[in-house]
């Protein structure tokens, strides 16, 4: 039986513990490995690193991983470019952005210019966090606008676009 070929950019939506991750995992481990890991998480505290090391345990071999929390594009450009990759995940990246006080459009426009210019597939992971209440707090609600644009933006040049929700997979686009 033939390997499905995966479009050139997937990007998958869900909510916290929705089950994206490893829908976008799975999706990626149907081409041939290996597969790069594009972690963008930073573990700052016990709970986070847990989650880190839950992630990298449920993960086969084949698995080239790059901890990359600010420079995406960069490393999606010159390292991976010929690698299937898999991109864990584009909220902390913002996240991450924000903190360090870099320009999200400027960032923004450098990762859809790489992914342009790619070989191999990708999937990008990302939350959808406006389905919620409005948050209490300036930083939140910039937080939560900022990544309504992002997954627009990343949204309008993917070629398939997948919700996530309850570990089942609603495609939106493609």
């Amino acid at each position: 039986m033939p390997t499905p070929t995966l479009p050139q950019l997937t990007l998958v939506l869900g909510g916290a513990r929705s089950g994206k991750s490893l829908y976008a995992e799975q999706l990626l481990t149907s081409q041939p490995g290996p597969w790069a890991y594009i972690a963008t998480a930073e573990a700052f505290d016990d709970e986070m690193d847990e989650r880190i090391k839950l992630h990298k345990r449920r993960r086969s071999s084949g698995w080239v991983q790059h901890e990359t929390p600010l420079d995406i594009a960069d490393t999606l450009l010159n390292r991976t470019s010929e690698l299937p990759s898999l991109v864990d995940c584009l909220t902390l990246w913002l996240s991450n952005l924000m903190h360090a006080e870099r320009s999200i459009p400027d960032t923004t426009d450098k990762l859809i210019a790489a992914l342009s210019k790619r070989i191999a597939p990708c999937v990008i992971v990302s939350n959808e966090v406006g389905l919620g209440i409005v948050p209490d707090n300036a930083l939140a609600r910039a937080f939560r606008d900022e990544a309504g644009r992002l997954n627009q933006k990343i949204a309008a040049v993917a070629d398939k676009v997948v919700f996530v929700a309850a570990g089942l997979p609603l495609t939106l686009k493609g």
